[in-house]
């Protein structure tokens, strides 16, 4: 008569894993869904950004090189150009850092493994 209470047990054990395992996937697979959404909304949003200022930039440096073009003309193209490559060094390192401060992906995932982790682990201990 003990067999059906562990075999009870058993079960509930089994049960409980693997609802403890759906929930850390559906975990995993909403951080991956949201990671891609942000992902594809900062490409959208950098190429966009960029092109305005880029089409804005080469509007005002034509409209200044003609401005200047009978006394001028080289100084003018040559200090857009470095104006250019200066903005262009800017952007990078700002891309640059913006993509080194972002946190790990899937960290909570990552979190919630360690925590069940700890949690068997201490009732595996007496």
């Amino acid at each position: 008569m003990a067999a059906a209470p562990v075999s009870d047990s058993l079960r509930r054990l089994g049960a409980s894993l693997l609802a403890l395992g759906r929930i850390r996937i559906e975990l995993f697979a909403l951080e991956l869904q949201e990671e891609k959404e942000r992902l594809a909304a900062l490409l959208f949003w950098a190429v966009l950004t960029a092109l305005l200022a880029g089409f804005g930039l080469v509007f005002v440096a034509l409209c200044l090189t003609v401005a200047f073009w009978d006394d001028h003309r080289v100084a003018a193209l040559a200090s857009f150009a470095a104006l250019f490559l200066a903005g262009f060094g800017v952007g990078l390192l700002r891309l640059r850092r913006l993509v080194s401060q972002e946190g790990a992906p899937f960290g909570a995932s990552l979190e919630e493994l360690r925590a069940d982790e700890a949690g068997l682990r201490s009732r595996d201990t007496p």
